[in-house]
């Protein structure tokens, strides 16, 4: 009697431990989903992305991306609401949220400097912020980086948005001022510019870059991810600078892979959309990828106060961190 219990205990034991490996084997093998708002449409701009997802960098990292081509103010309140765990924001996003109660933290700084300018054509004679005034000013609405990059160049130069006009327009930035609509339009450098110059226009660009340091589009969590999952953080984190890294590194190999994500690349002018490409690039360098500048942070708050967007300050060394960059 003895020996069948010890049979049949030896037989359970095995069948056991079949189960615990295969159950194992699984969890191993499963990637963690993440749905990634980028607050724009597909895009050779977001080239390290692709490049982070093409090279398995986030695969290794035990991760599954999912982009999601959204406005960057939902993101911010997705993300801050714990309904998504990442997103790539613009950092003024981060501080209207955070004043709203939302606790998104931003983890790494993408851009290096504000990539947001007012491009105009030459004959307007528009050259400086002083020469905005009176001027009628075309941006996609009343929210976002182009709303809050426009308004740091007029305060530069003592002006508000009393002293202009502004016209929302989605983004149609390139086709309204080519046609005249608009004397001047709020656009991204690294991109409207370009295109408008392979048309052949004479432009002008004032970058807000050239006249004061704002906290730009970086990736952002929250405080609940941080707190219960800070490898997942660090992980993601890792795995976009990655790619960050390798496309500055390479930017034609960037761009081969950006055809797979952006529909008509391959069509596209390659002068124009490379050029795109370079022009961020300029935008993201760093000695060290990834960390914030405490004082971009504290230019973003002021520049918000001063637009009436903040009715307070806050502790803006609770928005960022740098604990998660490589």
């Amino acid at each position: 009697m003895l020996r069948r219990v010890v049979l049949l205990m030896l037989v359970l034991m095995i069948g056991l431990s079949a189960c615990s490996s295969s159950k194992s084997g699984n969890d191993a093998g499963q990637l963690i989903h993440i749905k990634l708002p980028l607050g724009y449409i597909p895009n050779v701009q977001f080239a390290p992305l692709y490049v982070a997802v093409e090279k398995g960098y986030f695969k290794d990292a035990g991760i599954e991306v999912e982009f999601d081509y959204s406005f960057e103010t939902d993101a911010a309140s997705l993300v801050g609401a714990n309904n998504l765990q990442f997103a790539v924001v613009s950092g003024e996003q981060v501080l209207l949220a955070r004043a709203q109660g939302l606790p998104i933290v931003y983890v790494a700084a993408w851009y290096q400097q504000y990539p947001v300018a007012v491009a105009s054509k030459a004959e307007q004679g528009i050259k400086t912020p002083t020469d905005l005034k009176g001027k009628k000013i075309g941006l996609p609405g009343l929210f976002g980086a182009n709303y809050i990059g426009l308004d740091a160049l007029l305060f530069s130069a003592g002006l508000t948005e009393k002293d202009v006009t502004l016209d929302s327009i989605g983004f149609n930035q390139v086709a309204a001022l080519a046609a005249d609509q608009e004397q001047a339009v709020s656009v991204y450098t690294t991109n409207e510019p370009v295109q408008l110059k392979a048309q052949g226009y004479d432009i002008n660009e004032i970058r807000v870059a050239d006249y004061v340091q704002l906290a730009s589009n970086g990736l952002i969590t929250n405080e609940e991810t941080i707190a219960k999952n800070p490898d997942l953080v660090r992980k993601m984190t890792a795995a976009f600078l990655k790619g960050l890294a390798d496309t500055i590194a390479d930017p034609n190999a960037a761009y081969d892979i950006s055809k797979k994500y952006v529909q008509d690349l391959a069509q596209a002018d390659e002068q124009t959309q490379k050029e795109i490409l370079a022009r961020s690039i300029e935008l993201w360098k760093a000695d060290h990828l990834g960390i914030s500048d405490p004082q971009a942070w504290q230019n973003m708050q002021d520049t918000l106060l001063k637009m009436g967007l903040l009715k307070q300050s806050l502790d803006v060394s609770k928005a960022f961190t740098n604990q998660f960059v490589p």
